[in-house]
């Protein structure tokens, strides 16, 4: 029995959240609402020559879903986005699998954060740029989440942990996301942010690099406790064993 893209993500998922302005503090009247998930796929699904799918869009609008092995091993890369996943503040599924999953977040973090998240905010910055010189202005909302992603590379180095709601910067993130803030100032923002990132990486406290044996173990067990489990590839199994 091969399982579609939409059961995966409808009868597998162990964790699933709200992302983007709403996750971050930053949501106004129209704020899309921006949903991310992990799902577990069966282990015996993987005894197929055609293999579960890495990542399901949808079935729902602006909802994005990864398998379990694919997620752990991009936030071992230290992936910004899939990062601030694991801190949403705004969890709207969760199960066993999905608290370990949560259980294990400061096992992703290492200094490669400051590599990741840097590298992703000059990309931006680099398309902003190009922005102001083809337009005579750069697009507003994406240099508020430059300077929003900056800012939580900063505190993430100084203080190990990783906070996405801006908090009290919520109001000065919007003047910006408005028009209202020149880019001067912005460009001298970011530049302020940067060697304020850099001075963190410096100090930070954070391992050189993330637990990988941990994490390992965890998806071990995982792939193990669902092999084990009754299901629709109960048939398979038992020939298998036979």
């Amino acid at each position: 029995m091969r399982l579609t893209p939409e059961a995966l993500v409808r009868d597998h998922t162990v964790y699933a959240c709200v992302m983007g302005s709403r996750a971050f503090g930053l949501a106004t009247d129209s704020s899309d609402t921006d949903r991310r998930g992990v799902f577990l796929a069966p282990t015996p699904s993987f005894w197929r020559f055609d293999k579960p799918p890495t990542h399901v869009e949808g079935p729902a609008d602006e909802q994005f879903s990864w398998e379990l092995e694919r997620f752990c091993e991009l936030a071992l890369r230290a992936n910004p986005n899939i990062l601030e996943c694991l801190h949403s503040p705004l969890v709207e599924h969760i199960d066993a699998t999905g608290r370990e999953l949560l259980a294990l977040r400061d096992a992703f973090l290492s200094r490669a954060v400051h590599r990741t998240f840097t590298r992703c905010a000059l990309g931006q910055r680099k398309k902003l740029t190009a922005d102001v010189r083809q337009y005579g202005a750069p697009r507003w909302k994406h240099a508020m989440h430059l300077l929003r992603l900056m800012a939580g590379c900063r505190d993430l180095l100084r203080t190990g942990s990783l906070v996405i709601d801006v908090g009290d910067d919520r109001d000065r993130l919007l003047a910006v996301k408005r028009g209202e803030v020149p880019w001067p100032e912005i460009e001298r923002l970011m530049g302020r942010l940067a060697d304020e990132c850099d001075e963190a990486a410096a100090r930070t406290a954070l391992p050189p690099e993330p637990d990988r044996a941990r994490v390992g173990d965890f998806l071990f067990r995982t792939r193990r406790r669902s092999a084990l489990q009754p299901g629709p590839y109960d048939e398979v199994v038992e020939r298998m064993g036979a």
